[in-house]
């Protein structure tokens, strides 16, 4: 028989919280897997960020959509015990504490080996888990100002700024499904099972396409700097006002003449100064005053927008949450996800990127409630008794709270 989705039959033990692992294993729960999620008693701590109907977090339902939910005490010998009995017929462990939490429960790498060959555990951390950082707490915004990433954003004369998203976070969780993708196509060729080392700051290390290579190429001359609304090194490329909106601008190679020519400033492209990337890079405040002057006479973003894009110039209005929602191409492209909630009823959220041909649809999910799987993990799969459960339940070894 054919499989219904993308991981039929592939078995995760989530025991991630916040946003970079729950990212990763509600990716593949959204592609089919079986995710039951490991929860303190009182629950992952992202049921406590907003938004709350009767209790009920939006920002959890997002993150952890087409998961079981369980909730064990893991310092409790019982509950680690039905994690390693869990984790003898899983596929693939999921984890995102610091460093030596794993180990503290007796599922660290080693033991786990030790109960499953075939599995493979990936950590996601901050500094991951070696190396003198490893042992700090950290959060996506620690992670990026560890890797060089704050300080490229905001104005040259003034403090670094930040972007109020998780992009870190985010980003950790699908490098995480992309190893995790990896190492079970590895095993099912018939290799061994393996430990996933995914660390943050080294991610978004990785977002520095030029930044790194154009400090060692220049032998130090170059230090990569923020550079506020304008490209550090291209031009035009950047952020442009015009009228009461503003623009993203970006024109290079054949894309320059084009916008030249639909400026009327041809007179630019004899201009030696502006004559190849280089030199407008040596000129970038002269290119992009001609771009903001050519924007100033015109006011009407929507105008502006429409001649660039007749033209075939990369350009953009930078728009706001709300507009991208509302938007015929997110509307087309069906980049919103409407789910049901038990509590929230419908609830808007991004949609999964990744599209697949043969499995082109989502299926309805939703997240569970704390601990709302105990009592069918543990009788179904495990085969513990009505007698048994109401004992663990008794010594505080599992607990449930609808939230």
């Amino acid at each position: 028989m054919a499989p219904q989705s993308m991981f039929d039959g592939i078995k995760v033990i989530d025991f991630s919280h916040f946003v970079a692992g729950p990212h990763c294993t509600k990716m593949l729960a959204e592609h089919g897997a079986d995710v039951i999620k490991i929860e303190p008693l009182n629950g992952d701590p992202a049921r406590l960020l907003p938004m709350h109907k009767d209790g009920r977090s939006a920002f959890y339902v997002q993150h952890n959509l087409g998961k079981k939910s369980m909730s064990l005490d893991l310092t409790k010998p019982a509950a680690q015990k039905i994690c390693h009995d869990l984790i003898k017929d899983a596929d693939v462990v999921v984890e995102n504490f610091s460093p030596g939490v794993m180990k503290r429960f007796n599922m660290d790498w080693a033991s786990l080996k030790a109960i499953n060959p075939n599995l493979v555990m990936c950590s996601i951390s901050c500094f991951g888990q070696d190396g003198p950082l490893a042992s700090l707490p950290g959060y996506d915004y620690i992670g990026q100002s560890y890797a060089g990433i704050l300080d490229m954003n905001g104005e040259p004369d003034r403090a670094p700024v930040f972007a109020d998203l998780t992009f870190g976070d985010v980003s950790s969780g699908t490098h995480a499904y992309a190893a995790i993708v990896a190492a079970l196509f590895h095993r099912f060729r018939g290799g061994e099972g393996q430990h996933l080392d995914l660390c943050l700051q080294e991610i978004l290390f990785s977002y520095h396409e030029m930044n790194v290579q154009l400090y060692d190429a220049s032998a130090g001359a170059y230090t990569p700097k923020r550079a506020g609304a304008t490209h550090g090194v291209a031009a035009p490329a950047g952020i442009f006002r015009c009228g009461e909106r503003y623009l993203f601008v970006l024109a290079l190679g054949a894309q320059w003449d084009k916008l030249a020519k639909t400026m009327g400033r041809e007179d630019m492209l004899s201009d030696p100064r502006f004559a190849d990337l280089a030199a407008r890079r040596e000129n970038k405040e002269a290119v992009n005053q001609a771009v903001q002057t050519w924007l100033d006479a015109i006011v009407d973003p929507d105008e502006a927008l429409a001649i660039l894009q007749d033209a075939r110039i990369p350009s953009a209005p930078i728009l706001s949450v709300p507009e991208v929602m509302e938007h015929p191409h997110t509307r087309a492209r069906n980049m919103v996800r409407t789910v049901v909630d038990p509590v929230w009823g419908p609830l808007k959220i991004p949609r999964t990127p990744l599209r697949f041909s043969t499995f082109p649809d989502i299926p309805e999910q939703t997240a569970g409630f704390l601990g709302e799987h105990n009592h069918e993990i543990l009788s179904d799969v495990l085969g513990y008794s009505a007698e048994n459960i109401a004992v663990l339940e008794a010594e505080g070894v599992i607990n449930s709270k609808q939230v």
